[in-house]
């Protein structure tokens, strides 16, 4: 009986790995937003706004990171992920950060079919109108306290923007027949172009009486003070 000789086979060659992986990865937003090419119109704000595709690129708003641990830390954040967590706010709403999430998701779809842009563009500029440059600050501790006008900083400028869009969005959706998914992309498309209709342009503007008001009783404050050393050299005080 004749025994066949057992031909060895060869190990089979390995698979080539696809070129998705060994180029580099396009990280879009949801699959579909790219991170390229978004501009920040206020240089003032491009350190605090993170829209960076080398940084801040990711699939989803949800990084878990500890971006409160340490001040100034939050700036790093990306914004749209920033705008995902402060539509958290009210105690029933803590931590449902998947519901932000599709919130977030079905606005920028909105915005895309509104606009037919980019969604990120949108919600960068609307961060850079809705931010307030000016306000009023307290001034004195007991007895005659006076309002001062002072700048705000870039971050509180962010912050105050992404309180006032997300408010703006859910006092709109209140007692609505529209979600809040479409409040929240009509309050960012409005802010983006710096329209009235925008319940955060309204928060913005509303501002400016405020800080005139405090602008014009430091002026006269100091129009007084003028006039009484006017009044105390001319009697022969000394000043």
């Amino acid at each position: 009986m004749e025994v066949e000789a057992q031909v060895p086979v060869p190990a089979p060659a390995p698979a080539p790995a696809p070129a998705s992986v060994t180029g580099p990865m396009d990280v879009k937003l949801f699959n579909r937003w790219v991170f390229d090419d978004i501009h920040i119109n206020d240089i003032s704000l491009s350190d605090y706004i993170g829209v960076q595709a080398a940084k801040h690129a990711t699939f989803v708003p949800h990084t878990a990171g500890r971006y409160s641990a340490k001040r100034f830390r939050k700036a790093q954040c990306p914004i749209i992920e920033r705008l995902t967590n402060s539509l958290m706010m009210h105690g029933r709403n803590n931590g449902k950060k998947l519901m932000a999430v599709r919130i977030v998701k079905h606005a920028m779809e909105i915005i895309h079919l509104l606009t037919d842009a980019n969604p990120i563009q949108i919600i960068v500029d609307a961060v850079v109108n809705s931010g307030p440059r000016e306000d009023a600050t307290r001034i004195g501790s007991a007895g005659v306290v006076r309002r001062q006008a002072v700048d705000i900083s870039p971050l509180r400028r962010v912050n105050q923007a992404l309180y006032l869009l997300t408010t703006g969005a859910r006092e709109s959706a209140f007692r609505n027949i529209k979600t809040i998914a479409e409040c929240l992309a009509d309050e960012l498309i409005n802010a983006a172009k710096g329209s009235s209709n925008s319940g955060t342009m309204s928060a913005t503007v509303g501002v400016r009486p405020a800080r005139a008001a405090a602008r014009m009783g430091n002026i006269r404050a100091l129009e007084v003070r003028k006039l009484q050393i006017c009044r105390m050299s001319f009697r022969g005080h000394r000043v």
